[in-house]
Parts: C-alpha cells; structure tokens; sequence
C-alpha cells in the first residue's frame, strides 16, 4: 500500500503535518476528512515514486536529521518485535507510530511499503544507503537468509550502542583539553593585540633603544593588529591547502602514517582503529557473512589508509588460501599479541569470539589511553601557557629594570 506525506488543517485551524497509508491519493484524503483534517496537500512518499520523479530515496535538511540513536532504538525495538513472533510488516507499522521524527516515520513507511510489495527488508533498506550502512545491509541480508533476522538485530543494536558509548568516552575525553586550547589562543591574542600596546606605550615614547625581546613583543603587537586579516588569510589558506593535500592520492597515506607515528596519540588511534577492526568483524562474522565479505565492508570503514592497505593486502592472501594470522602478521600496525589472539581463534574454529574478547581488551586499552593522554595534555598546555605570558612579561619588565638601573 502506497504512503503519501500531507499537510492538512485541523478542526480548530492548526497545521499538520504527517504520513498515512491509502491505495490512493483520493483514498488519503477520504481517509483525513473521515479524521477531521482538511487536506492542503497530499503527495506519494515512497521511494519509487520519489526515484521516478527524478529525486532520491531520501533527502535529508539540517533539521530533519536521523540521529545514530533513533537508528539504534528503532533496531532494537524491531529485534523485540520480531523476537515475539510479530511478523515483519505489522511490527514496522507499529515503530511507525512510535518514532517522533518525521523524517525516520518516512523511512520507515517506505521501508513497509517496499516490504509490503514482496521485497525482503534487505532490499527495501538498500534504498536508503545514507541511513543504513554497508555493515547494516550485509549484517541484515545474514539474518534474513538464516531466519534469524531477530537475533541479528539485536546484535547490531548492541554494536552500534558499543560504538557510540565509545565514542562519546572519547568525545567527552577530548573536550576539555579543546576548550582550554581555544580560551589559552583567545587570551594571547586580545593580550597581544590590545593590552601589550597600552602597556608599552611608554616605552616607545621614551625614544631609547629597547631590549631586543620588549621590541620583538612591540613589533608582533603592532603586526596583529594592523594586519591581523593577513595572518587569518594566511591560516586559511594554509588549513585549505592542507585539506587538499590529505585528500590526494599521495598526501593521505603519508597522513595517515605521521598520525600513527605521533607519540601518544599515534598509539591511541592505533588501539581505535583496532577495537573497531576486531568489533566489526566479529559483529559481521557472528551474524553469519563470509570472512572475505566481511573484511570487504571493515576495509571501507577504516578511516586510515595504511590500515586499510593491510587489510587488502590481507583479503587476497586469504583468496589464496592463507591464514588471517599469516595475512595481517606482517604488519607492524597489528600487535603480536593481536595476532596470536586471532591465530588461537581460527585454529579452535572461534575466530568470532576470539575478535569480540579482542574488541573488548582493546577498548578498555583506549579508554585508559585516553585518561592518560588527556592528564598529559593538561600540564603541557599550562606549562607552555605560562611560558608565552612568562616571556611577555619578561618583555615588558626588560625596560623598566633598565631604568632603574640607570636612575640607581
């Protein structure tokens, strides 16, 4: 049955707006005025009517965003519904009428209708690649073709829940040392800019040749304020060219190999990259997709292009009849003791259990990693924060010393 979006008046006059399902758009709106709503407009909002407009399945304003927790909800509430032996369509028209938001109660009208039409979930969530990911579809797809489609989402809620906890440790962690770096910037430059001028005022007025720092302090003074856009434009540019550098073909695996170089934080995005390496693939693993197909998606989710390589270079060992342990043990980006880990697991046939306890170990890693770096960034900025004030107060009282020598 198709899906048409409408906007319609109510009985005290206010607008609404929302989806309903009818054979036709004659039938929608029977169905509104039967409700008491007035229709303005009623257009189809399933995906094929949408593609044969020439439009895409779905697209998306800053406001009417799907957020990674109402795609987990909605996992999770299926997994249940399904669990209790509702079948498909019905338990998508139920998460219909629960979800708030107005775009996700789209897509998953769509979803029903496509299901509703004989395609399998598979292929009606295929439709909609910027909701659903790659890991998603394939993991579903699984599911479906060993009629365990419940216990596979269940598995991706409680995947994509691990990540975004994870995530949001990290995020968290980060926060604080960020907000510290950007009040220490602000605080040197209305410092520089507008305080040091007033202070050495009078020492430029005195007509005496000044300390080598104090003029070094005036000339940086007078420079930002008068050409402050010069160094904005100079930052920009600098930020864009970078951009466009890492984006190259020969600039992002250069990239990506300093950010794993960098001391501390290198070893951090390393234990990352590898709790979600170890994560995805258990996740996919379990879920019943092939060991090729499933590197196949964790190599597109890498977000480190020498990582990444590994992992290539490892699917076509594998194609030729090499173990995993064998593939990735030649890396020094994977540990010896990720690799052991992994060689115990597909010798005793538990290659997915054996990923997921390395998942876990990791993580734990990152989260203590974390702490640890973001107590070591702290100091450093505060060190190096009043190193800078030290100096220009040491600019500043230069001078004065000097007089009072010369008075004494």
């Amino acid at each position: 049955m198709p899906v048409y979006e409408y906007k319609a008046l109510d009985k005290n006059g206010k607008s609404r707006k929302g989806i309903v399902d009818a054979d036709s758009s004659s039938t929608a709106r029977k169905k509104l005025r039967s409700g008491g709503n007035y229709p303005i407009y009623i257009k189809e909002s399933s995906a094929k009517a949408q593609k044969k407009a020439g439009g895409r399945a779905i697209s998306l304003s800053l406001f009417d965003r799907i957020t990674t927790k109402e795609l987990h909800i909605f996992t999770r509430q299926l997994a249940t519904l399904l669990g209790a032996k509702i079948p498909l369509v019905p338990s998508l028209s139920s998460l219909i009428s629960q979800t708030t938001n107005p775009a996700f109660k789209k897509i998953i009208a769509q979803i029903k209708e496509s299901v509703n039409e004989g395609n399998t979930l598979t292929n009606a969530i295929s439709e909609h690649p910027k909701i659903f990911s790659n890991i998603y579809i394939n993991m579903i797809r699984a599911g479906e073709a060993s009629g365990s489609l419940d216990i596979v989402l269940e598995r991706l809620a409680d995947f994509g829940e691990k990540q975004e906890v994870l995530k949001g440790k990290l995020t968290a962690a980060l926060i604080y040392p960020l907000v510290m770096a950007l009040i220490c910037v602000g605080v040197l430059i209305i410092l520089i800019t507008y305080i040091i001028p007033n202070i050495t005022q009078v020492f430029v007025e005195m007509d005496k040749v000044l300390p080598l720092p104090t003029r070094i302090l005036i000339g940086m003074s007078d420079f930002l304020k008068d050409y402050w856009f010069i160094v904005v434009f100079l930052m920009a540019a600098l930020g864009i060219s970078l951009k466009i550098f890492i984006q190259s073909k020969y600039g992002r695996p250069l990239w990506d190999y300093i950010l794993l170089k960098i001391p501390v934080i290198g070893t951090v995005l390393q234990k990352i990259i590898l709790a979600r390496f170890s994560s995805t693939l258990s996740s996919l693993l379990e879920s019943g997709v092939g060991l090729i197909a499933s590197m196949e998606i964790v190599k597109t989710i890498m977000n480190n292009s020498q990582i990444s390589q590994v992992v290539d270079d490892a699917i076509v060992q594998i194609r030729e009849g090499k173990s995993m342990t064998v593939s990735l043990g030649n890396s020094p980006w994977f540990p010896p003791m990720f690799v052991q880990m992994v060689g115990v697991g597909e010798q005793a046939g538990t290659l997915e259990k054996m990923l997921k306890k390395v998942a876990d170990a990791y993580e734990r890693e990152v989260e203590s990693a974390v702490v640890g770096m973001t107590s070591l960034i702290e100091p450093i900025m505060i060190v190096g924060m009043g190193g800078v004030v030290g100096a220009i107060i040491l600019s500043i009282l230069l001078p004065i010393f000097e007089m009072n020598q010369m008075i004494g």
